[in-house]
């Protein structure tokens, strides 16, 4: 379990952004889009800055439950800092519900895997990239690759 958590960890030593706005949001969105659509998948796809939606798409066979999830995984991220299946991971490893571990619901906060700290370097987490879809590992997984992609891209 300890390895899956350093993992996890490095991922986000990893994958950050020198900048994040509006075009880098639209740049990375349409590219786990374009993705989504080639695969089939089933997903809904968010990213924020702050509390300001910059990116959400609803690809065939998403559902408003799907919107549902990513609040709660959003909202858990901003919370802790932390991907939404690191979370979940930690929680696992110490054989606690976030109710015992936090006081928190899971109502509001879902430790599932999908969300993913937009972190730009020397400042911080800013933002969130979400997928909800598909199971949660593999949420988590999408995600990643698109931010790894993506900065790749970039240099």
């Amino acid at each position: 379990m300890d390895d899956i958590l350093k993992q996890l960890l490095q991922e986000e030593q990893e994958l950050q952004f020198t900048k994040f706005n509006e075009d880098t949001a639209w740049q990375l969105g349409s590219q786990l889009v374009e993705r989504a659509v080639s695969e089939g998948l089933p997903v809904t796809i968010d990213i924020t800055r702050g509390d300001h939606q910059l990116f959400h798409a609803s690809l065939r066979g998403a559902s408003a439950d799907n919107d549902e999830w990513i609040k709660r995984k959003v909202r858990l991220v901003y919370r802790f800092g932390h991907s939404s299946f690191y979370m979940g991971q930690l929680l696992k490893s110490k054989g606690k519900r976030i109710e015992e571990a936090y006081l928190l619901s899971e109502n509001l906060y879902a430790p599932h895997g999908g969300c993913f700290p937009v972190i730009v370097k020397d400042t911080g987490v800013i933002g969130t990239i979400t997928i909800s879809g598909l199971a949660q590992e593999d949420d988590h997984k999408l995600v990643v690759q698109a931010i790894r992609d993506f900065l790749a891209l970039e240099k």
